[in-house]
């Protein structure tokens, strides 16, 4: 095994997935949602522990997976998520349930984000997390740029 094989394999060894975020990825699969990794979730709630965010933009929502883990990193945070699946934003809406998330602390939008991010407030985000369809992934960060304190 390569030294980076053995260190990766040991990121994904290290890290603990809180009970409730392991049961949204679960029905992500479900859904053919691809949710990040376990270590990735690690990562972005690090990322938004560091920058104290209190509001985070999400786009593509899937199950929840990724808005479990900004939150878990951000407890004061605010997430907007938005997503066109209306299958996703259910799971997500349950998922956050399941994992005891105030109602207050998470908005989900239905719709196309290339719909939706233009009548956001710009300058109003502290974190924009882009997990959508690839395709149209630079118009996102163009968004998200416009987004982003």
């Amino acid at each position: 095994m390569s030294e980076q094989d053995a260190n990766a394999r040991y990121v994904r060894e290290a890290i603990i997935e809180p009970d409730e975020i392991a049961r949204a990825r679960a029905h992500a699969v479900e859904l053919g949602a691809q949710p990040i990794s376990a270590a990735v979730g690690a990562q972005i709630a690090v990322l938004a522990a560091a920058t104290g965010a209190r509001s985070i933009v999400e786009i593509g929502t899937g199950a929840g997976v990724s808005g479990l883990w900004l939150l878990r990193g951000a407890p004061k945070a605010v997430l907007t998520s938005i997503d066109n699946e209306p299958e996703h934003l259910a799971a997500a809406r349950s998922a956050f349930q399941d994992a005891r998330i105030a109602p207050t602390r998470a908005r989900f939008i239905a719709g196309r984000a290339a719909d939706v991010l233009p009548r956001m407030n710009e300058a109003a985000y502290d974190i924009v997390l882009v997990d959508a369809d690839p395709e149209n992934v630079i118009e996102y960060v163009e968004h998200g740029l416009r987004l982003v304190r």
